[in-house]
């Protein structure tokens, strides 16, 4: 087994190279033991390490060089692993590595900015202006990083920075989902096969992180840059497809009322280590102070430990009951997050004490972003006490309401809860009510997500920067006293959040297609077990490629927030949903340390318990050990990247997944590997013999 650069090697190791402690931009794979000379060839230039510690990544500035240089209308600016040139008449930027390489990280911006004015020195960089547009600019160096600000004094926008360009990029990174690493020529990706070209994603809303990366290739070894949008509410991001290749672009909006003046890009060098975007972005996250911990929310509220371990379930039927909980302890499952819809028939009060009873979480779903007519509501968490529905509807700029879930009633106001809350308690009323049964956890459905709204109605106007804010306000209360989940959790609730469903899955929009045809997925019935969680179904190629193949999955999100809170798949893609990705998405399960989500009624309990007991117990003592660490290392340990290694923490737990049809030292095709550090033989899961 190869070893791994540990958090003190990994900021040594940056000392030695950059001069100073800092964010390298480059994994210095010649310090390690690797594997087997015949294999060497195979791994060098795909070993992919990580071993960039949060506190070795970026967090030290670069001295008194920090204030670069002035010539003319260049800015070169020191960033780690090099420096960095701005080119103030067209925001282009390039890079010098330190070790000769140029590389391009950004072309000039789209359209005409007009004249700049005269660039002048700062503390810290430079700044200018292009009178033109409105826009003043200032450029720094910070914790190794290269920042870029915008601020505009009119509504606008602004198409930059221009990515991709440079010609030895070889590929991109992407968080949809959990996360995407695409061979910038990958024919799939370049058609509309793929549905990546000629989209546009908003950054604020879609993505999993607020960022994106390259890999550049070429004669000089590997390199790649780290592109991260702080402002990410205004900002999307354009992928097409040019000469066969994925470029990206950047667009900002700068708009007063949305508040969105402000814009700001950060760019760093890196090693071109797929996963180093998002260690650059869980660095940034810890150095101002937004980086959760899994342990502290543990020490807080001891519940949230019980979340080490477990695999997660929504309930039916007779799933709900007593008796469906003791079957699940009988078949050896120590740990479960157990969640059920309001109603009709929730998990009553003897339920949820054999849940608690038998080591689990339980908790209901709910949600405070739908208000319909109490007389036709479709469901019971859409219906409120007075005149919330219709006072509470997030108005257009027209004064119509915002439609809520597939056209039924509206969109509810976070500002009007707010203001009403300390009077009316209408989420402090309604969340007892919901847990009255005695339930330890709370699922709140796209509270964290990126859905956000600008409000236009008299009473509660607000942008979609103050509804973040306002939501997570509510989550923060909640989470004091219970163990809080959340719809596909963006970032910026990572502190408040214990766990989420959906950030896991990398959905392409052929899903939403499928899962609107009634027919292929199933529809909400029948009661007890509804056809559109129950039914199987097979993804088309093309989605399923897009979604699961693992040749171009990669471990963003968890390399950015694993530790910080439990990440776990869309509740509506259980386990047994999708019969052809199971071994796929139980092998990707054990290699991110993050679990599988299911949905269990009576007879799918009797079905699939075993299979489900044997998975949870192999995950359990390794999610126990490793839950709280943050990963370490990813690597592709094959040519055809199908063999894949994780590392958590300092060597705390190493776990090796074979996604291919024949063995690779040893190791079976369609297993995986794992060993907790002490363990003198890896523990072995193939997950397809679960099933027998």
């Amino acid at each position: 087994m190869d070893s791994e650069i540990t958090d003190r090697d990994a900021a040594g190791a940056a000392t030695r190279r950059t001069g100073h402690t800092g964010h390298t931009g480059r994994t210095d794979l010649t310090r390690r033991p690797g594997p087997p000379v015949g294999h060497r060839r195979a791994t060098r230039g795909l070993a992919a390490s990580l071993a960039l510690a949060a506190t070795a990544f970026g967090v030290a500035g670069c001295g008194s060089a920090a204030a670069g240089t002035v010539e003319g209308r260049h800015v070169e600016l020191p960033v780690s692993g090099g420096s960095a040139v701005v080119d103030t008449g067209t925001l282009a930027v390039t890079a010098h590595a330190d070790d000769g390489r140029t590389m391009t990280l950004s072309g000039p911006a789209a359209g005409d900015l007009g004249a700049p004015g005269p660039v002048r020195r700062t503390a810290s960089g430079a700044r200018w202006s292009y009178p033109a547009k409105g826009l003043s600019v200032t450029a720094r160096a910070d914790h190794g990083r290269l920042r870029i600000a915008l601020r505009a004094d009119r509504d606008g926008s602004v198409t930059w920075p221009v990515t991709g360009t440079d010609p030895s990029a070889s590929s991109l990174q992407v968080a949809r989902g959990e996360g995407l690493d695409i061979p910038v020529r990958d024919a799939f990706w370049n058609s509309s096969k793929g549905g990546l070209a000629d989209s546009t994603v908003d950054m604020g809303a879609d993505p999993a992180l607020p960022l994106w990366g390259y890999s550049l290739g070429g004669s000089g070894g590997r390199h790649g840059v780290s592109y991260l949008t702080p402002t990410d509410i205004g900002t999307s991001l354009r992928f097409a497809s040019t000469g066969g290749r994925l470029r990206t672009t950047a667009s900002h909006a700068f708009d007063a009322g949305e508040g969105t003046r402000a814009y700001e890009v950060s760019f760093a060098l890196t090693d071109g280590d797929p996963v180093a975007p998002a260690a650059d972005y869980r660095s940034l996250l810890a150095q101002q102070g937004k980086l959760g911990s899994l342990r502290e929310k543990i020490r807080k509220n001891p519940a949230n430990g019980k979340l080490l371990g477990a695999f997660h379930a929504y309930l039916w039927g007779d799933a709900r009951t007593a008796d469906g909980v003791g079957r699940l302890k009988k078949l050896g499952v120590d740990r479960m997050w157990l969640g059920y819809d309001a109603g009709p028939g929730p998990m009553d009060a003897a339920a949820v004490r054999a849940a608690k009873g038998a080591g689990y979480l339980v908790g209901p779903y709910d949600s405070f972003a739908n208000g319909q007519d109490p007389k036709s509501a479709d469901s019971p968490t859409s219906v409120w006490p007075g005149r919330v529905y219709p006072d509470f509807c997030v108005r257009r700029a027209d004064g119509s309401p915002e439609s809520g879930f597939h056209g039924r009633g509206c969109y509810l106001s976070s500002r009007a809860f707010e203001k009403a809350e300390p009077r009316k308690h209408y989420l402090a009323d309604r969340t007892r009510t919901m847990v009255a049964n005695g339930a330890d956890s709370y699922f709140l459905d796209v509270d964290a997500t990126g859905e956000l709204f600008r409000d236009h109605a008299a009473g509660h106007r607000m942008t979609k920067e103050e509804d973040r804010a306002m939501r997570l306000a509510r989550m923060r209360r909640i989470s004091q006293h219970l163990v809080l989940g959340s719809e596909s959790a963006q970032p910026w609730a990572n502190k408040v959040l214990a766990f989420d469903h959906g950030s896991g899955t990398p959905v392409a929009d052929g899903l939403w297609k499928l899962e609107r045809d009634k027919e292929a997925w199933g529809a909400y019935y029948p009661e007890k077990a509804p056809k559109f969680f129950f039914k199987p179904v097979r993804l088309p190629a093309d989605v399923a490629t897009a979604m699961y193949d693992p040749r171009y999955r990669v471990p963003l999100y968890e390399t950015a927030l694993h530790g910080s809170l439990v990440n776990a798949e869309r509740w509506e893609l259980s386990y047994e949903k999708l019969p052809a990705q199971k071994t796929t998405r139980a092998l990707l399960a054990m290699l991110y340390n993050t679990p599988l989500n299911y949905v269990l009624d009576g007879p799918s309990l009797q079905r699939d318990g075993g299979e489900l007991a044997a998975l949870q117990r192999y995950f359990s003592p390794l999610h126990r050990a490793a839950g709280t660490e943050r990963m370490t290392s990813f690597r592709w340990l094959t040519e055809d990247r199908k063999v894949q290694r994780t590392v958590f923490g300092d060597g705390v737990l190493t776990v090796t997944a074979n996604f291919g049809d024949s063995a690779h030292q040893g190791l079976p095709g369609g297993c995986v590997d794992a060993r907790l550090r002490g363990d003198e033989a890896p523990r072995r899961l193939c997950p397809a013999q679960a099933a027998g």
